[in-house]
């Protein structure tokens, strides 16, 4: 098997050129990498990774650490850090973390002793300390860590605003407000584009704290429906809710939309998956994702941000569970 001094050897070059080359640091002349690329060809080559690792305290490894899995939005965005990751030789590490920052913590300690070359973090956690003494890159998606972390989001504001005055003008007079965790951040902008929508409006509103948990969902919704059976409208701050609050209004024999409309906010592929496919606030996750990914990589490469903070703009799609007469 072909070692790095062979392909020194092979494209006349040091020994120490080929290092610079394969791990993108330092002055490789447009000579010396053509050389070297075809000399890895000809050998064909493979890095030793653990070597690599051990001397440029760096491998091609990105974290990617969500607050819980089951929500079908994370795995949403996984898949876009991932094909971008790989299209620039990355592989990422997706890490689980039940929404508990001590598994948080673990994550980040066990990473960073594996060398790991930075973090994608998208965390539910009020407060996370943890990261604020990394070493690694470390991009937030979806939610801010604090400010000096970049950030890429959803206007959420904007996004609640659009869906709440949609349900407005489909009609609906009594709503309810299923907001996330309070303390999270686009939890809060929600509420407070919710609220913008009703201000001023002939309507009467509630807003109800509610997990971004299809089972504890389940169970707020069932017991707004019957602590409120006249409200005529749902703005859920997830489509996870949303579609939890369906499933129980029509376990309850409530009839969607003819007499309770149901608005979402994320846009995740399931809810055009059920019936009556649900009219949502569609964050545009994919993109997401693969900025996030790109402004890592542009970080561990040594690339200069053009900006830190990116806001992308959400999208109302109407289905089934919203109508217009």
């Amino acid at each position: 098997m072909a070692n790095i001094k062979d392909v020194a050897k092979h494209a006349n070059v040091s020994v120490a050129t080929v290092s610079r080359f394969l791990n993108k640091k330092g002055y490789v002349s447009e000579a010396a990498k053509e050389g070297i690329e075809a000399a890895i060809a000809v050998l064909n080559y493979r890095p030793n990774q653990v070597a690599r690792s051990l001397s440029t305290k760096q491998t091609n490894l990105i974290g990617l650490i969500v607050p819980d899995i089951t929500n079908p939005f994370f795995p949403e965005l996984a898949r876009a850090v991932e094909d971008i990751a790989l299209s620039y030789g990355y592989t990422v590490v997706l890490c689980n973390s039940d929404e508990k920052a001590e598994k948080e913590e673990l994550y980040i300690n066990m990473l960073t002793q594996k060398y790991v070359a930075g973090f994608i973090v998208t965390t539910n956690l009020l407060k996370a300390p943890h990261y604020e003494d990394v070493s690694a890159p470390i991009v937030a998606l979806d939610r801010t860590i604090n400010s000096s972390i970049p950030t890429v989001a959803t206007d959420n504001v904007e996004g609640a605003r659009i869906g709440t005055e949609y349900l407005l003008t489909c009609g609906a007079k009594n709503i309810v407000c299923m907001r996330g965790p309070v303390g999270l951040g686009p939890a809060d902008d929600r509420v407070i584009g919710f609220l913008q929508a009703t201000s001023g409006k002939a309507v009467q509103t509630r807003i109800i704290e509610c997990p971004f948990s299809f089972e504890s969902a389940e169970k707020i919704a069932e017991q707004i429906l019957l602590d409120f059976p006249d409200i005529d409208g749902i703005f859920a701050s997830s489509d996870t809710s949303a579609i939890a609050a369906l499933k129980v209004a029509q376990s309850m024999g409530r009839l969607v939309p003819n007499d309770l409309q149901i608005v979402g906010f994320d846009g995740v592929q399931l809810g055009n998956m059920v019936s009556p496919g649900l009219t949502t606030v569609a964050q545009d996750i994919y993109k997401m994702g693969a900025h996030a990914t790109r402004m890592l990589i542009k970080m561990i490469e040594d690339s200069s941000l053009q900006e830190k903070n990116v806001t992308v703009s959400a999208e109302l799609i109407v289905r089934g569970t919203t109508r217009k007469d």
